[in-house]
């Protein structure tokens, strides 16, 4: 772990309880921790804006009962297999499914795919949630 350094933070009193409120619901132990959760949080959506390198899940829900759905999302996953690292199909009921797909690349590249599997027909939902490589954090 790299060496500690101590600075020195002036805040508004109204922002300050606020703050202390979120550590407090949040579990953290002080402030010092917090701080530097919400800078790590700040740096890697910023990894998110500049179009690096990071990793993520793709989730979808889709119709089951679909015609060429299934397909056509396998297709859509083999035409981008340099992205994907897993996925993982659930069936949720008679008539639904939920593929969870991980997933390593360009932000860019990755928010496409996910744009990519939420336009077939049948999709009922899909999200991408991106996350640091922690290379840079």
């Amino acid at each position: 772990m790299s060496d500690l350094v101590r600075f020195g933070v002036s805040l508004n009193s109204d922002l300050l309880k606020k703050f202390d409120e979120h550590i407090k619901k949040h579990s953290y132990s002080n402030r010092s921790n917090a701080i530097a959760d919400i800078i790590r949080d700040q740096l890697i959506e910023q990894e998110w804006v500049s179009n690096e390198i990071v990793t993520g899940v793709i989730t979808i829900v889709f119709d089951h009962h679909q015609r060429g759905l299934s397909n056509n999302l396998t297709n859509i996953q083999h035409d981008h297999h340099d992205l994907i690292i897993s996925s993982q199909h659930i069936h949720l009921d008679h008539d639904n499914c939920f593929e969870i797909i991980v997933v390593k690349g360009h932000s860019n590249e990755l928010k496409e795919l996910c744009n990519k599997l939420k336009a077939a027909k049948g999709v009922k939902h899909a999200r991408v949630n991106l996350a640091t490589t922690g290379q840079k954090v």
